[in-house]
């Protein structure tokens, strides 16, 4: 078990960016979910969610991101998901989730488009 990280940064004003590490599971999903919650209510223009150094994500931690997609909508901010590794990218294949994000490749083209 490789246990979850998480690191919050301010890209340029009003643009979050959150760094996701290690396993995003139903051990640390609600903990990722409270944290986007939490700056979700300083109205961020963009939040991006970086999943390249997630090693593994389960139902529940994609649960999550779609329930930020659906809040992202709602509250009406731009929500960027930047591509993780195989395994990860393959869940949202295997779900068919993965045309419901915008998904980049790396972090420059998230802000740039």
């Amino acid at each position: 078990m490789s246990g979850f990280g998480l690191t919050i940064e301010e890209l340029e004003p009003g643009a979050v960016r959150f760094a996701l590490r290690g396993e995003l599971d139903l051990a640390h999903a609600y903990t990722f979910d409270e944290e986007l919650r939490a700056v979700e209510t300083t109205r961020p223009a963009c939040v991006v969610i970086d999943l390249r150094q997630l090693t593994f994500l389960d139902s529940c931690g994609l649960a999550r991101l779609l329930a930020a997609r659906r809040r992202a909508r709602r509250l009406g901010h731009r929500l960027v998901l930047v591509r993780g590794s195989a395994a990860v990218q393959r869940l949202f294949a295997m779900t068919a989730v993965d045309e419901a994000f915008e998904m980049v490749n790396d972090l420059p083209v998230a802000l740039t488009r």
